[in-house]
């Protein structure tokens, strides 16, 4: 079972952005524990702060993978652009968010992915990203 997860604008300052609300831990350290948890699952590892790059990695990868994780970042709230790449593709997409963004500004309570999405999984923290991997392993089981 090959899962994607892909993280966008910065979330490659986890660990060191706001601690209160995304917590102390690196994801690179987090991934680790990923794979550790779920040895038989081939997780990848994307992280880009550019829209396009994550439209490319979700072409790349949408129609020969059996899941992708997807947190957008902020993307979530203004991209049409990856709501069009995620329908455009085969792969089931989970979209997760480590804080609750129905709890912060209300700006952040409208995605315009989630449409497009499997499912969405909030405010668990970092555990939601295993919780996705742990759907998508029972759904390849099936």
């Amino acid at each position: 079972m090959k899962i994607q997860i892909i993280n966008g604008p910065n979330l490659n300052l986890l660990g060191k952005r706001e601690p209160e609300v995304y917590g102390n831990e690196p994801f690179e350290t987090f991934f680790q524990k990923l794979k550790s948890t779920f040895p038989l699952a081939e997780l990848h590892y994307f992280q880009s702060n550019v829209e396009g790059e994550i439209i490319n990695q979700l072409h790349a990868v949408g129609f020969t993978f059996d899941g992708i994780i997807l947190n957008a970042g902020a993307y979530t709230h203004t991209s049409v652009a990856i709501h069009d790449a995620i329908g455009s593709i085969k792969s089931p997409v989970i979209e997760v968010h480590i804080s609750n963004v129905f709890a912060r500004e209300e700006y952040r309570h409208k995605s315009l992915i989630t449409s497009k999405c499997k499912g969405l999984i909030t405010g668990l923290g970092l555990d939601g990203y295993a919780l996705a991997i742990h759907y998508f392993s029972t759904l390849h089981k099936s």
